[in-house]
């Protein structure tokens, strides 16, 4: 089998990307438009139903593929650099940009309140401070990071029972590290801490020592086996695991039927991401990157992988138009959602979904073409 150059863009990984972004996408949608029926984390069996369940499983792959994706493609920048001190600087850097980012236009894109009242440290700040950890982890040999990212992932839920008070002074460093809390700065601000920090740097971690498997060092037959095989693996762990509802998340019950007892079982807890949580989401994106090397499947969804090639500049952009459209339908209709607008059913968010992907695309299409025509300009490769 060929080895794959330095220079070739892999389709794959913006595939992936893409396809992840559009899940975005759709349970964005459900936050904007479908509220009025809350989904709690874990979900709140009694009060999900199934549609509104499976999507926001669905949703569930996003950051941990986009974070693992993120170590992988800071690799493969190291590759191409033939430099670590390069790859560090740059997600320093980088890293540091997206903690603004998250702190300034994401969060009023959220809020539109200024000056803002509460801020939601959400992915983007979570992905900016795995950057910044990885800046410096990836100076470790390869198998001290990867023993470090399954320590971080895999006993992380040892900390569970760890809560510090709100009046402690660890208070803070502890919400921004593992217990999702809120955080008191000064009298009129409040911040979230929506992701903790401490499993995502484990996921970054593997995500980079991962990045070897496609470089020119592995043949593409190699990568395939060893995408197969860890994906394979993680979903066994995930299956064997929760199996014996001992440890990695809250136990699941069986409930009143197949079906709910299945939907108990998956239900997986997401804010901070649980063991189980990882196994799963991570193993399905390592077959779906396996998958998406197909060149037949590559061919039919190229249009996903436009999504991917500019995720900073989609992010930013479906949430502005998202919060436009709501700000519209408040001004025609007034605070009546859920009884004059918004979504009534589930169908209507995976009808709404693609027309809302397909009327961005062309913004899309176009920022990723100026970002592949003009390296250049510097900043761009920021978004």
């Amino acid at each position: 089998m060929p080895l794959i150059s330095r220079s070739q863009r892999l389709p794959a990984i913006d595939l992936l990307r893409g396809t992840v972004m559009l899940i975005m996408l759709l349970d964005h949608v459900r936050e904007t438009f479908y509220l009025h029926y809350q989904v709690l984390d874990p979900m709140a069996l009694e009060q999900t139903g199934t549609g509104l369940f499976l999507g926001r499983m669905l949703s569930h792959l996003c950051a941990p593929v986009f974070v693992f994706l993120t170590g992988l493609s800071a690799f493969l920048y190291r590759d191409k650099q033939r430099s670590s001190a390069a790859a560090s600087a740059f997600l320093l850097k980088r890293g540091l940009f997206l903690v603004v980012l998250e702190l300034t236009l994401v969060n009023f894109a959220w809020t539109f309140e200024f000056p803002p009242h509460t801020i939601y440290l959400q992915v983007i700040w979570v992905i900016g401070l795995s950057m910044i950890a990885l800046a410096a982890l990836l100076w470790l040999p390869r198998p001290a990071l990867v023993a470090l990212g399954v320590l971080l992932v895999a006993g992380h839920n040892l900390l569970d029972g760890l809560q510090v008070a709100q009046d402690s002074a660890w208070q803070p460093l502890w919400a921004v590290l593992h217990q999702r809390e809120w955080m008191a700065v000064g009298d009129g601000l409040r911040l979230r801490t929506s992701y903790p920090l401490l499993p995502w740097i484990g996921v970054i971690a593997l995500g980079y020592a991962a990045g070897p498997w496609f470089s020119a060092r592995f043949s593409a037959a190699q990568r395939q086996r060893r995408l197969v095989a860890a994906g394979a693996g993680a979903l066994l762990g995930f299956v064997l695991l929760r199996a014996l509802n001992v440890y990695g998340d809250a136990p699941w019950i069986a409930g009143d039927g197949a079906g709910a007892t299945l939907m108990s079982f998956f239900n997986v807890t997401k804010y901070p991401p649980s063991l189980l949580f990882l196994l799963l989401t991570l193993g399905i994106g390592l077959l779906l990157l396996r998958a998406f090397e197909r060149p037949a499947i590559a061919h039919r969804l190229g249009f996903v992988a436009v999504f991917g090639a500019a995720p900073m500049f989609f992010y930013l952009l479906h949430l502005y138009v998202l919060r436009g459209l709501y700000l519209l339908c408040l001004r025609a209709w007034g605070a009546n959602q859920g009884e004059v607008f918004g979504f009534a059913h589930v169908a209507g968010l995976w009808l709404a979904t693609p027309l809302l992907a397909l009327a961005l695309y062309p913004a899309v299409r176009w920022f990723a073409q100026l970002k592949a025509r003009r390296r250049d300009i510097g900043w761009l490769k920021y978004l």
